[in-house]
């Protein structure tokens, strides 16, 4: 009787030599029947034999299987399979070895033949380290797939230019109305100014009652000189390192896409989640020009009011290090113009009161305010978003001519424009008679007018601000979303700029920025703008989170918050 072990996962020259080897030691029929008449239930007897001399537990592998695993498919497979079948040369060793049968098979066992009822254990772990093997590999190359997709969505909203002045709003709003309706989200346009549409997307709760979410965002980005950057800042260039160049990377069209992208998420993944709360999506128009067309005229609306919005979360900042940045304020600006007059004098005149003389005391003493407040943040002190912020942005003066300026003629007038920026806690009030005083004192043929100025206390005469403590619930759920995320986060802060919101926090509502990118550089509005694929990545994977929390919120936090605080 001879007995073949055929394993078809082992390459074929192993397989060749193992059957010569095995027809040539097991042709003893006298012993083989000696021992099934001692014990014929037992699993080594002939009959056990004859009826499954070819079966294999690899029979029902598929195909492709079976080729990767011939192929090598890795060396963990060589390991698994080739190495038992060198060091296990005959499956029934341990079985007969008090039978004798050992006698017959000195040399093709050696050291190792009590191994003998581990093949078919063995076998089977192949199998399983196969199987296990492939199902990684496919699952690997689905993620990947789907990174791809997430990028070149991304990749699709940064290259439309809706870069001020002339932002291609109208491009932009059907490329995102698309990504709604393959959401299966509510999508609408909403021209609350001509040419401005504000795209708004609605997933609807299954308690509408309760307040809704906003998930805000605005899809205009500030100009660039492209002669600046490394990549043409509307080609979302992805370089070696991963790195996505594009004006909007940071400011602020990732997290727009990254709410979508969160929502796809929920919708693929927790296929039976429902949100508790009604969701909403918004981009709004003309953000980096004041918002007046988009926020103010949306908080203002009869859309807005019938949304009853509960919560907004909005941009942030990126964080050099691990630490995600929470804003629960901001700064308000104040633009500020200073204007001088004077006599005009010959340029060689040496005269007081002059319209530059008068400019440059001012320039001056703002210079040193400038300084002292720098001061504090140099020495740790104070945060950027903790102080008031004064950077002169134009100056202008002199009499021109057809090859520049008159040079030999000092103007009667000069200009000189400023960004101050004042945090919520700062005395707006007295810096305002500081300028009237100081910087711009009449009695020196001064005047000063705003070209904007934003109030840091709401209606109430309370400072514009959410709250960071246990009475906003909101504030708490976002920690604990980054947290089960898999994310850190940082210390409150005052956003340094400004952010559409304000508007939203002079109505009375909690707003939270947050732009979910670590170990990232600041660079909104700067040249070379980009963001790291993975940063971007992780960062929907944190909107998840927090979105999942926030929708699933029935209107009672840890602290027993009612429905009607909020």
């Amino acid at each position: 009787m001879r007995v073949r072990l055929l394993l078809r996962c082992s390459p074929k020259s192993v397989l060749k030599s193992r059957k010569l080897e095995f027809d040539g030691y097991l042709d003893d029929e006298e012993v083989l029947s000696s021992e099934t008449a001692e014990d014929s239930s037992h699993p080594n007897n002939s009959k056990f034999f004859e009826t499954n001399r070819d079966a294999s537990c690899f029979d029902g592998i598929p195909v492709y299987v079976k080729e990767l695993a011939a192929g090598g498919f890795a060396s963990a497979l060589s390991k698994t399979s080739v190495v038992p079948l060198e060091r296990v040369k005959i499956p029934w060793q341990k079985k007969t070895k008090k039978r004798g049968v050992r006698n017959h098979l000195p040399c093709l066992c050696g050291q190792r033949c009590e191994e003998l009822t581990m093949m078919v254990s063995n076998s089977r772990k192949t199998l399983l380290v196969v199987v296990l093997l492939v199902t990684m590999s496919i699952q690997i190359a689905s993620e990947e797939a789907e990174e791809d997709n997430i990028i070149s969505r991304f990749q699709e909203y940064l290259r439309i230019n809706t870069s001020q002045p002339n932002p291609r709003y109208q491009e932009a709003a059907e490329f995102l109305i698309s990504e709604g309706k393959s959401l299966s989200l509510e999508a609408q346009s909403i021209e609350l100014a001509p040419g401005k549409p504000l795209i708004l997307m609605k997933w609807e709760g299954t308690n509408p009652n309760l307040p809704s979410i906003l998930l805000y965002s605005h899809t205009d980005v500030v100009p660039s000189e492209q002669d600046k950057w490394a990549h043409h800042p509307f080609s979302a260039h992805v370089d070696s390192n991963g790195l996505i160049h594009a004006r909007g990377s940071q400011d602020m069209k990732c997290v727009g896409m990254q709410y979508l992208e969160a929502i796809r998420r929920l919708k693929s993944r927790h296929q039976h989640f429902r949100p508790l709360r009604t969701l909403y999506v918004a981009f709004s128009p003309d953000e980096e020009i004041g918002g007046h067309d988009g926020a103010e005229k949306f908080v203002q609306s009869p859309v807005f009011r019938d949304m009853n919005v509960g919560v907004v979360l909005d941009e942030g900042l990126a964080s050099p290090d691990e630490h995600y940045r929470v804003f629960y304020a901001e700064r308000s600006p104040m633009w500020l113009v200073i204007k001088a007059v004077g006599a005009p004098g010959h340029g060689s005149k040496l005269y007081d009161n002059s319209a530059m003389e008068n400019l440059l005391k001012s320039i001056e003493a703002i210079r040193r305010f400038r300084a002292s407040q720098f001061d504090l943040i140099k020495a740790g002190f104070k945060a950027q978003g903790d102080v008031v912020s004064v950077n002169m942005v134009f100056l202008k003066a002199g009499t021109p001519s057809p090859t520049g300026f008159v040079m030999n003629l000092q103007p009667s007038e000069a200009e000189a424009g400023f960004d101050i920026r004042v945090p919520p806690t700062a005395d707006q009030e007295s810096l305002e008679r500081r300028i009237a005083e100081e910087w711009a004192p009449s009695s020196r043929n001064m005047s000063f007018y705003f070209k904007q100025k934003v109030p840091v206390l709401d209606k109430s005469g309370k400072p514009v601000l959410t709250k960071t403590d246990a009475s906003n619930p909101w504030w708490a759920m976002l920690e604990d979303a980054v947290q089960m995320a898999g994310g850190k986060i940082g210390k409150p802060e005052v956003f340094p700029a400004s952010t559409d919101s304000r508007y939203f926090r002079e109505h009375g509502l909690p707003a939270i920025g947050f732009s979910p990118m670590i170990n990232t550089p600041v660079l909104l509005h700067d040249h070379n703008e980009f963001l790291n694929k993975d940063v971007y990545l992780k960062g929907i994977k944190i909107y998840e989170s927090i979105i999942k929390a926030y929708a699933s919120f029935d209107g009672h936090g840890r602290d027993g918050v009612s429905r009607d605080e909020l």
